[in-house]
C-alpha cells in the first residue's frame, strides 16, 4: 500500500519556522520526484517546491524562496521542507506529492493527507 505520511504542521508567530516531514512507504520512493503543494482557505493548490528524485535539483515558488528549503534523506524515505520566516499567507494545509515520468502523457503520482499549517499574526 502506498503511504505519504505528513508530519510537523502546527501553529506559529509571525516570523517563525517550523519543519514538515513526509514519510513514504510502499513504492520506490528514489525514482520519485518530490514536491509540497499547499492549499490556502478557500483558495485553489498552490505549488511550493520540489526535489529531484536524487536531491541535486530544488526548485521553489517565488513566494517561498529564500526563506523554504527542501531536501529529501532516500535511505530514510522521507522528505522534508524546512520552513523560515513565515507569514500569515504562508498558513495552508500543506500536502506532499510524488511523480514519476512513465513516458509521453503517463505519470505516477501519490499524494500525502495533508498537514495543516497556521501563521498568526
Amino acid at each position: 500500500e502506498v503511504q505519504l505520511v505528513e508530519s510537523g504542521g502546527g501553529l506559529v508567530q509571525y516570523g517563525g519556522s517550523l519543519s514538515l516531514s513526509c514519510a513514504a512507504s510502499g513504492f520506490r520512493f528514489d525514482d520519485y520526484a518530490m514536491s509540497w503543494v499547499r492549499q490556502a482557505p478557500g483558495k485553489g493548490l498552490e505549488w511550493v517546491s520540489a526535489v529531484s528524485w536524487n536531491g541535486g535539483l530544488t526548485y521553489y515558488n517565488e513566494s517561498v524562496k529564500g526563506r523554504f528549503t527542501i531536501s529529501r534523506d532516500n535511505a530514510k524515505n522521507t522528505v522534508y521542507l524546512q520552513m523560515n520566516s513565515l507569514k500569515p499567507e504562508d498558513t495552508a494545509v500543506y500536502y506532499c506529492y510524488a511523480e514519476r515520468f512513465v513516458r509521453a502523457g503517463v505519470i505516477n503520482n501519490y499524494w500525502g493527507q495533508g498537514t495543516q499549517v497556521t501563521v498568526s499574526s
